[in-house]
């Protein structure tokens, strides 16, 4: 019997009012009349209690536009479930805060693009620092745990010493350096996204002056460079092993961006119930174990660990989700990687500014309200 998974990522909306480059949610977005109503999402999060999860991570997208998002913390609080919220900032107002507060919201997240405001909102592709810093304080002020997340790539790799100052001077408690993934919009984006090797080991050693210099003051974590590093991320800690996620228009998933994987058959907690797709769907039995796994994994000493690496990188970079991660140095395909790296791509420029790139930015035409 597989053990129960303890984290869900409720995806309420791909609705979101920044365009960031690096988005990792699927090209293809769920619009806001195919979304989960208020009703289905409660249905969810007791099924998910019911099935083991102890927290869950409300995000998107942005959730802060779900008009009945206090409904729903409240029902992960009744369901017994940890809530953080996971956001922009965009939207998050004072009595807003307040009113989730009272419903058991209990931690935040906040996206930050850049110390600089300018090259912050570069990156979204949206005016969005002032609302940012207005919902750190917010948080603070409200006694909740903040914690910053930052996308590491090519334009902000280097302020890597201002933005760890930026979470001191925002009061977070920690602060998630996390090299880009590329999947979504960060996949097209890549030539513009990938940082070189150069700026990854000056990154790494500024972290290493900081862990020694705060001891304890703020949480750092660093989510490592896979393509830089030729170790395969253990993906999700193992696939179907210990989350889920539920996407905007309920479809079950190991994690947010196997949408893309080809034959995968993905469920919907429309049609079955979600202790019926955690144990028994073909989605979640797909890449569990070891017997789905090609030499060199089957083997390797690192297969339980990494766990054969990540399926939707496989599929990204090979076109098929069985092969071993070209991350892997081991891998047979982890020259597609290295050509990557050795040779990055020359993104193009802004008219005027070269120093700026030119991002694919993420478009979201869901209507709906």
């Amino acid at each position: 019997m597989t053990d129960p998974p303890w984290a869900l990522l409720a995806e309420l909306t791909h609705g979101c009012p920044l365009r960031c480059a690096y988005c990792s949610n699927p090209i293809e977005l769920i619009s806001r009349s195919e979304e989960l109503n208020t009703g289905q999402w409660v249905d969810v999060l007791q099924q998910a209690a019911d099935l083991g999860v102890v927290q869950t991570h409300l995000s998107g997208g942005e959730p802060l536009l779900r008009r009945d998002l206090t409904d729903i913390v409240a029902a992960a609080d009744s369901a017994g479930l940890y809530t953080q919220l996971v956001t922009s900032g965009v939207g998050l107002h004072e009595r807003r805060l307040g009113d989730l507060v009272d419903a058991g919201l209990r931690c935040v997240q906040l996206s930050v693009q850049h110390a600089e405001p300018t090259a912050a909102e570069l990156i979204a592709g949206a005016r969005s620092f002032t609302a940012k810093k207005r919902a750190a304080r917010l948080v603070s002020e409200a006694g909740l745990p903040l914690g910053l997340n930052v996308v590491l790539h090519r334009a902000n790799i280097d302020a890597l010493d201002d933005l760890i100052t930026l979470a001191l001077a925002w009061g977070a408690d920690r602060i998630e350096l996390a090299h880009t993934q590329f999947y979504g919009w960060a996949l097209r984006n890549r030539a513009a996204l990938l940082p070189s090797r150069e700026q990854t080991e000056r990154a790494r050693e500024a972290l290493a002056r900081w862990r020694e210099r705060l001891a304890g003051e703020l949480e750092l974590v660093w989510v490592a460079p896979d393509y830089l590093d030729g170790t395969a991320k253990p993906c999700m800690g193992g696939w179907g092993a210990v989350s889920l996620t539920v996407a905007p228009d309920g479809t079950v998933l190991p994690c947010p961006a196997a949408a893309v994987l080809p034959d995968l058959d993905a469920p919907n907690v429309r049609d079955h119930p979600l202790a019926w797709i955690w144990h028994a769907s073909h989605a979640f039995n797909a890449y569990r174990g070891e017997a789905w796994m090609q030499a060199p994994c089957r083997t390797c000493a690192l297969r339980t660990t990494d766990f054969g690496g990540c399926r939707c990188q496989a599929h990204a970079l090979t076109g098929d989700a069985t092969r071993p991660d070209p991350a892997c140095r081991h891998a047979p395909d982890h020259p597609l990687v290295r050509a990557l790296v050795d040779t990055p791509g020359t993104p193009d420029r802004t008219p005027g500014r070269a120093d700026a790139p030119t991002y694919a930015y993420r478009e979201y035409r869901g209507g709906g309200t």
